[in-house]
């Protein structure tokens, strides 16, 4: 390794557009200003590409950065090639000899905003919505609807993958799609298709639960949003590289400032009461938070 480090984050998507690559892009921003780095960044926003470019950023870097669990099969099939590059993938859990995957655990707070929609909704629908199926965004989906069979047994959920984490139009049809079939409140963990759902929800009048950042600071139709603060996972992993301690770290609710359920003013102190017991269940471990969903899978008609 070179005497100042070659940092390389490669972020899938455009830059500019969507909460998880710009939490990351801030992440970068803190751990260069913490370590005296001057990382490079890169967007692949094709993921055709990913591998590919993966590898070109590998060529050139010490450590490299892939921001998101899309980036794992890239990472799987590039790094045996670049034994003496490290690649941390961040919401990744793929192993290797140098590889590590540095994480928060948004599973933690889509349970608690599961058990939010069940304890809250005034019917029985609740819906979820994301783009890839790539493992954390399974895993998210897993712990929303594992909290909302906690708080309301005999909940709907309407559940399903769009396709593109990018694509407003595509998000707003399925958001109202969703509203339609009877969804009063829909969890969304979506990227530079959010402004989609957004206004979908605002059309239908289906509240919103956002996700990896507060969005009930930003637009009144959000009723909480299950913080995974995921540019953390950055500083973690450029503090362990640093260190010479360059292994896997995962970050859950025991540490409220990257994961956590943020709720809008409008919550009553009691059901953010019951909440935060909830919260404090799960981190002794009285309450098991689920990786996997096993119920049906939703499209639009």
């Amino acid at each position: 390794m070179s005497a100042s480090p070659r940092v390389a984050a490669v972020f899938f998507g455009r830059p500019g557009a969507g909460g998880f690559n710009q939490a990351g892009v801030a992440g970068l921003a803190r751990a260069a200003a913490s370590h005296g780095l001057s990382p490079e960044t890169v967007w692949e926003p094709e993921p055709a590409r990913r591998a590919e470019t993966l590898a070109a950023v590998a060529a050139r870097a010490d450590l490299v950065i892939a921001h998101g669990g899309q980036g794992e099969a890239g990472v799987a099939e590039v790094a045996p090639g670049f034994p003496r590059v490290a690649f941390a993938v961040t919401q990744g859990r793929i192993a290797g000899p140098n590889i590590a995957c540095f994480e928060v655990l948004q599973e933690q707070s889509a349970f608690l905003a599961g058990a939010l929609a069940g304890w809250w909704m005034p019917g029985r629908i609740a819906a979820h919505l994301s783009g890839e199926p790539v493992p954390p965004g399974l895993r998210g989906r897993a712990g929303f609807a594992a909290g909302l069979r906690h708080a309301r047994p005999d909940a709907q959920l309407l559940t399903g993958f769009c396709g593109n984490q990018h694509d407003p139009p595509l998000a707003e049809a399925w958001t109202r799609a969703q509203a339609a079939a009877g969804a009063a409140v829909q969890f969304a963990m979506l990227d530079g298709g959010r402004s989609g759902a957004i206004a979908a929800c605002k059309e239908t009048g289906m509240r919103a639960i956002g996700n990896v950042r507060d969005w009930t600071e930003e637009d009144p139709v959000f009723l909480a949003s299950a913080i995974a603060e995921n540019g953390v996972t950055i500083e973690a992993a450029i503090a362990a590289f640093l260190a010479g301690r360059f292994a896997d770290a995962r970050i859950g609710l025991e540490r409220p400032e990257a994961v956590r359920l943020a709720l809008a003013r409008e919550v009553s102190p009691a059901l953010a009461e019951r909440l935060e017991a909830l919260r404090s269940e799960i981190i002794a471990g009285a309450v098991v938070v689920p990786e996997h969903y096993g119920g049906a899978e939703w499209r639009p008609e």
